[in-house]
């Protein structure tokens, strides 16, 4: 691979690097507000919902490390 190749792929995988990051402080702060959530609002439709969405976003976040990973993998010698 030449160098002009690798260095797309090292400004890919910066983004992606910063994608990940942004994923997990989302991922997080809906955590900790379903964490903080009185017991009856966890078991509500409100608590579930958001329970779901960290869910997709810790999905959102493996996929993003798998890409960023392939990539890495990628520019290898």
């Amino acid at each position: 691979m030449n160098k002009a190749r690798r260095d797309a792929i090292s400004k890919v995988m910066s983004a992606l690097e910063d994608l990940r990051s942004q994923v997990e402080t989302l991922k997080d702060e809906e955590n900790d507000y379903y964490e903080n959530m009185p017991e009856g609002f966890q078991n509500s439709e409100k608590g579930e919902k958001a329970q779901e969405a960290a869910n997709y976003l810790d999905e959102a976040y493996g996929a993003l490390d798998e890409a960023f990973n392939a990539l890495e993998n990628s520019v290898q010698d």
